[in-house]
């Protein structure tokens, strides 16, 4: 019999396997709930089931696979209008056998740049965006260099390491000079084949083509609405439960929520520890990074504790090797993308 989650959720497994740049989706059946759309092979807990054991039965039954290893991705509750459910995600690292449909359900292995291109269950969207986002956000800090040249050097640093998605915060630059170093900034980061986003106004990013928006967390509750159409990314700073589900109503991307451990910029800010950190994720529809007080070392502890991974400041650029430092701060999954 299916089981539900404390909360009274219908408690679904669904796993993530992945080839290179590639994942597997199936299709639903029409007669099924959300029928006909594309979706994440996986299905409803079993009574007595964990979350590892419901991964494996279902994998083995849907697909003829047998997981090897795999690691939380993301949980997601969500409500439609018929159902509440919670999405238990899970990415598979490495598994024997050959996927096929094993109940006669369309299978397709489909490059992670073109999930957009498909109609999923709306449970699944933040599924597809943890899948797009790497596990380092670099939040950008020119004022420890003593030059606008020596920070652009350690960008391409960074860059050239794998840095894949970076905010450009600055908030002690007036808008002008803003502006013209962000100018600097995209273009870097374009031939990077990066992603940029501004902590400005969204007029701005729209205005200097960046890849999206940063959200203060000032900005994020002055808004009603998304503030930038997809695919433009929208991000939010958030500290704690109102604000995630603020970033939420405006169907934010992901946001950064912090402080998890104390820091030195932010020394009367009171720490929310890994516990709380992990409740509130538990929550939240959106991938959440981690921030404040971090070490590249953190990452696996992030990912455990349910982050997307980490947005880092002081622990990339203080560090003696930028390059070690982002290396270390990446899941495997993306150093080796970066090796490649």
């Amino acid at each position: 019999m299916p089981t539900t989650a404390a909360d009274g959720r219908l408690h679904v497994v669904v796993g993530v396997v992945q080839r290179g740049d590639e994942v597997l989706l199936t299709r639903r059946a029409e007669i099924q709930h959300q029928g006909g759309k594309w979706e994440f092979p996986g299905g409803k807990f079993e009574a007595g089931e964990g979350p590892r054991d419901a991964l494996h039965r279902e994998l083995r039954e849907e697909l003829g696979i047998e997981v090897r290893r795999a690691h939380p991705l993301i949980r997601i509750p969500f409500d439609y209008e018929d159902r509440r459910v919670l999405l238990d995600v899970w990415a598979i690292a490495e598994y024997d056998g050959k996927p096929r449909g094993m109940e006669g359900q369309l299978a397709r292995w489909v490059p992670v740049g073109d999930l957009g291109s498909y109609e999923f269950p709306a449970a699944n969207c933040g599924i597809v965006t943890a899948l797009q986002l790497p596990s380092l956000y670099l939040i950008s800090n020119l004022e420890r260099y003593a030059s606008t040249a020596e920070f652009l050097a350690a960008l391409d640093q960074a860059l050239g390491a794998g840095v894949g998605l970076i905010q450009l915060r600055e908030h002690h630059l007036n808008d002008d000079a803003y502006e013209e170093l962000a100018r600097e900034v995209i273009a870097r980061v374009r031939r990077s084949s990066g992603r940029i986003l501004l902590n400005r106004d969204p007029s701005m990013a729209a205005r200097l083509a960046a890849d999206g928006v940063h959200l203060t967390g000032r900005s994020l509750h002055r808004l009603q609405a998304r503030p930038l159409p997809r695919p433009a990314l929208v991000a939010a700073s958030c500290h704690n439960e109102a604000d995630l589900r603020k970033a939420e109503h405006i169907e934010a991307d992901f946001a950064v929520l912090s402080p998890v451990q104390a820091t030195t910029s932010h020394p009367a800010a009171v720490p929310m520890g890994w516990e709380r950190f992990a409740s509130l994720c538990d929550g939240t529809r959106i991938p959440i990074y981690a921030l404040g007080g971090l070490r590249p070392e953190d990452a696996e502890r992030a990912r455990a504790h349910g982050a997307q991974g980490m947005a880092m400041i002081g622990g990339v650029w203080a560090a003696p090797s930028i390059t070690d430092a982002v290396i270390r701060c990446q899941s495997p999954e993306d150093s080796s993308a970066s090796a490649r």
